[in-house]
């Protein structure tokens, strides 16, 4: 059975069922701070496990794409070495909210697996939750009875707190769960040992493929349990696996799911891939098989991430999928002996192999192919800069060891793979101290928990239900009660409380524009909310203190002056994304936005640098509908396929409701939840500060509205006022700069010529000087020239003969510089190089440089050092 086949037969099974058929959430979570990726597929549902929303229907059913490689669940290092964990991997699940419970869901669980995919009952084992006296959980008779229906007694097992009982974090929703495992071994190795002994030991073939979670407790910051109002069903099956179950293999590699991709990397490397029932391979060959199994994992994680918008980057959940793709490239380099970007052109195979079920992946194919492509070159290069400083570092070392702390600057700081610094190493007959490196690792991953470290109380529920309401498009200011509150505790951010309201006017981050600030009144006191944001469908509002009593009244009021400049400068990127797809053409889409009351960031595919001349149309584009003075239309809860279909923009990786709000200025329509300016005459003008490349196929242009515009337009003028002062007040301001700039030219090529003069001169005096050291002739001096001079003089008294070793130093300005110049001959005969020679004087100098092997120069901070560096040049021709 095809994996498509096995998917559309899951959720018809479940539709027939009255489930509703929704479509996976975005990998990458934009609307829960708590989450960098949704890592499991009741993760897009937590807000109708907590109570905080009321879902469209009490049964839904769907496969959910899910990333798993930090925080709880990580299991990146696992992935390539078995043949059963993923960084990204499909998630099918059936949900009940408040409706059935653990009969229904146990009986279709079965039936499912053992009637229609025809899995024979005894190859399968099923777990329940053995109970926990210390917490007052009992053990789940319930399911036990259900078990006892459809399987012997001798294939239930009994789990543990850590293998059958479910929690999405340190609080919140929980409860026991019932798992299926299915036994795929030979009937001889059945024979030999039992699968049940085999279950959750990590035995690549005896694997659980569906859980059955019981939500029924939830999970106090104290650690106490306590009833859930409702009982919740949450299930979840292990696509691949289900496929490596129905498909006669022993690995998920194995399955359809990744063999398009593997032999597209055979095709491209010309290395084989040997499948998982292969025994007795060669070290070689596993090591080639793990690398292979890496690279067909992680294309799939990173190109559904930049699918869903986010790109690779150095920070949050960029640097996560940053790492994930350098992981396969160096996997790539060291076993596939892959010295060329690759990785890219799995993107084709993947998006028709995956395209019909997951569109996203084949609109977006073209910016995920050149992404991926440039992130692989960029690391390629970093591997190869790796490679000359462990080179040195090989060089630096006595002995056979290499310090732990070096190893792990390489790593840190240069992002160069330990296990590659190993395999250099080795080759080389020596080894890196792995104690010094991991007491390095373990200090940071100590900082980063530490800066990071977050403790949260539980809420306390001043009004109970779910009657929280957002009235910010309507209103700044609004009588308000606290519906419950609670504390977070941060090394970040010291103490803050998150209060919610039973009706805010305050507009949470999200869309790209930030947080409304602004203040909570009492008739005695003033709260100020430091920033608003939205968290599984509650709106919090951060202050620094409580008030005095909060079970009374309050009158909420939005600071109005920081909020309409962040509207202005919202509607501006409306405008904006109009004006880029109207003067470069349609294929620009928005990738992130930035939208503050100070500025505005909006990032867009294009293919090139924006042109000045483009850049000026875009700015009179959007001016132009600011003179136009268009009024916003505002629509809110419609359809969403009336929307699209009359013409509204919706963003690719953001998560869209049944109906959405869609906001129009003349012919811009977006879908949008964020805050606008009732006319485009609001925006006052539009002005672009900057534009640059964020990733490949992917710029941004920074720029500023309103107040932001006035603000820079008035620093122009007194900049202009400056320039004409320091002119003298001419009368042309242009024309002056001009002959100014001419008579500089002048001047230069006068004091370029005095240089080279000076430095014929300098020659002369300096030939006298040179000594003669095993058979060459040796200067090392400082002269009174610029870094220019020193060149010219290092050439002239190179024309003297054949086996010149020269160090000159200058320091004009404060500003040390070294000038290696070593003769042709004596680099071939003497094994010199003038680049190693400025990298080791320079630090001296606390500087560096480089260069070819002849001539080099390093620059440096410390002008103090340069008597030593020039005392230190002859050691190397002792």
């Amino acid at each position: 059975m095809k994996s498509q086949d096995i998917r559309k037969q899951f959720l018809q099974f479940f539709e027939e069922r009255g489930h509703l058929i929704v479509p996976s959430a975005p990998i990458v979570l934009k609307d829960d701070p708590t989450l960098m990726f949704n890592n499991s597929g009741m993760a897009q549902f937590k807000e109708y496990f907590l109570g905080n929303a009321t879902p469209k229907s009490k049964r839904i059913a769907d496969t959910q794409k899910c990333l798993r490689v930090s925080g709880k669940h990580n299991d990146l290092e696992d992935v390539g070495f078995d043949t059963y964990h993923h960084t990204m991997f499909e998630m099918l699940g059936n949900w009940s909210f408040g409706d059935y419970f653990k009969k229904e869901a146990i009986n279709w669980a079965w039936q499912l697996l053992t009637e229609v995919y025809k899995i024979p009952k005894e190859n399968l084992y099923v777990s329940v939750f053995e109970g926990n006296p210390a917490e007052n959980v009992p053990f789940d008779q319930e399911a036990w009875d259900i078990w006892k229906t459809l399987v012997d007694e001798d294939r239930i097992i009994l789990g543990n707190k850590k293998d059958n009982f479910w929690e999405m974090g340190e609080q919140g929703p929980c409860g026991p769960c019932s798992e299926i495992h299915v036994d795929l071994r030979s009937e001889e190795e059945k024979a030999q040992v039992s699968g049940k002994s085999l279950v959750n030991n990590d035995h690549p073939q005896v694997v659980e493929i569906w859980n059955n979670v019981f939500m029924e407790f939830n999970r106090k910051a104290d650690g106490s349990l306590e009833k859930l109002p409702a009982k919740h069903v949450d299930t979840g099956m292990g696509f691949e696996r289900l496929c490596m179950a129905l498909q006669g293999v022993q690995s998920n590699y194995d399955t359809d799911v990744f063999t398009p991709l593997i032999r597209e990397v055979e095709s491209i490397t010309g290395k084989k891939y040997t499948s998982n029932e292969v025994k007795d391979i060669s070290e070689e060959q596993n090591k080639t098989n793990i690398a292979i199994r890496v690279v067909v994992d992680h294309v799939r994680a990173v190109a559904f991430a930049i699918a869903d918008g986010q790109l690779p980057s150095n920070t949050g959940a960029g640097y996560v999928i940053r790492r994930i793709l350098r992981r396969a490239i160096r996997y790539g380099f060291t076993f596939l002996n892959t010295k060329e970007p690759f990785i890219y052109k799995l993107v084709a195979v993947l998006a028709n192999q995956m395209g019909e079920f997951f569109p996203e992946i084949k609109t977006q194919q073209n910016l995920v192919t050149n992404v991926i492509k440039e992130e692989e070159a960029s690391f390629l290069r970093t591997l190869d800069q790796g490679l000359q400083l462990l080179e040195n570092v090989v060089k630096e070392t006595k002995g056979n060891e290499v310090s732990g702390a070096k190893a792990f600057e390489l790593y840190d700081t240069f992002g160069f793979p330990k296990d590659l610094t190993a395999l250099i190493l080795k080759e080389k007959g020596m080894s890196y101290n792995e104690k010094e490196f991991d007491a390095e690792l373990q200090k940071q991953k100590d900082r980063s928990r530490a800066a990071s470290e977050t403790s949260t109380d539980d809420w306390t529920v001043l009004v109970e239900g779910n009657i929280e309401t957002f009235v910010g498009y309507d209103e700044v200011e609004k009588e308000v009660r606290i519906t419950r509150y609670r504390k977070v505790d941060s090394k970040k951010d010291g103490k803050l409380y998150q209060i919610v309201l039973d009706a805010t006017p305050f507009y949470p981050e999200g869309g790209g524009q930030v947080g409304d600030k602004g203040t909570l009144f009492t008739p005695n006191q003033a709260i100020e909310i430091i920033d608003t944001k939205k968290e599984n469908n509650l709106i919090l509002h951060f202050a620094k203190e409580l008030p005095e009593n909060p079970q009374g009244k309050f009158m909420a009021l939005v600071n109005t002056k920081l909020r309409s400049e962040s509207a202005s400068n919202h509607s501006a990127t409306h405008l904006l994304h109009q004006a880029l797809r109207h003067v470069l053409g349609t294929h620009v889409e928005q990738k992130g936005s930035l939208v503050a009351p100070n500025h505005l960031r909006f990032d867009f595919s294009h293919f090139a640098k924006v042109t000045d001349e483009e850049l000026k149309e875009v700015e009179t584009f959007v001016n132009a509908k600011i003179q136009e003075q268009l009024p916003l239309i505002e629509r809110r809860n419609i359809p969403f396929k009336q929307a699209i279909e009359e013409g509204a923009m919706a963003l690719f990786g953001e998560k869209y409701g049944d109906t959405v709000r869609a906001i129009k200025f003349g012919d811009s329509i977006e879908l949008c939840g964020g805050i606008h300016v009732g006319n485009t005459a609001d925006i006052w003008y539009f002005k672009i500060v900057s534009e640059g490349a964020v990733a490949a196929g992917i710029r941004r242009i920074e720029a500023i509205t309103n107040e932001g515009a006035k603000e820079f337009f008035a620093s122009q003028e007194n900049a202009l006022k400056e320039i004409k002062e320091a002119l003298k007040n001419p009368q042309d301001s242009l024309k002056a700069v001009v002959s100014l700039q001419e008579e500089n030219a002048k001047l230069k090529k006068q004091v370029e010529a005095l240089l080279k003069e000076k430095a014929k001169n300098l020659k002369g005096e300096l030939v006298s000087e040179i000594e003669e050291i095993n058979g060459l002739k040796f200067l090392a001096k400082q002269v009174d020239l610029n870094p220019e001079g020193a060149k010219d003089l290092a050439y002239e008294l190179g024309s003297l003969g054949t086996n010149l070793f020269l160090v000159l130093a200058t320091a004009e300005e404060g500003k040390p510089m070294l000038t290696c110049y070593i003769s042709k001959e004596l680099v071939a005969e003497r094994n010199l190089n003038a680049g190693q020679v400025v990298r080791e004087l320079g630090k001296y100098i606390q500087g560096g440089g480089g260069g070819q092997p002849f001539f080099a120069t390093a620059g440096g901070k410390n002008a103090d050092g340069i008597r030593e560096a020039l005392e230190k040049a002859k050691d190397f021709i002792k």
